[in-house]
């Protein structure tokens, strides 16, 4: 079509990962999805395990354009590092924010973490 950029799809192999990750939330991700799902958290609808392109994201708002990740063990690994470094590039060269917290964040300060992503939402850019 003329005059319409062409919109990259998000491949049939990620939207079936997003969806079987879903289905084994780790209990950090369970907790904190507890907290913000249902448009619960200060009226922003969050997605869990949503398709941004080839990636996906743990959860996803796209009102705040905020993506939140939540991270384990697997991401102290150095090739995971860079992994997560490509991502994060690409996830904000589409003009998204990334918070991240650990597990142990989420699961010994849940208020600190929602504090600080209630902080980011209703900071004006």
């Amino acid at each position: 079509m003329e005059g319409k950029p062409m919109r990259r799809e998000t491949p049939e192999y990620i939207t079936e990962i997003a969806r079987n990750l879903r289905k084994e939330q780790t209990e950090a991700e369970n907790k904190l999805w507890q907290r913000i799902r249902d448009s619960k958290f200060i009226g922003h609808k969050f997605r869990r395990q949503y398709a941004i392109g080839r990636y996906i994201a743990d959860f996803y708002s796209s009102k705040a354009k905020l993506v939140i990740e939540i991270d384990g063990k697997i991401h102290d690994d150095i090739c995971r590092k860079e992994y997560d470094e490509i991502r994060e590039k690409e996830l904000k060269a589409r003009e998204l924010d990334i918070l991240r917290f650990t597990n142990e964040q989420v699961l010994n300060d849940i208020k600190g973490v929602l504090n600080i992503i209630y902080q980011r939402i209703s900071t004006p850019e």
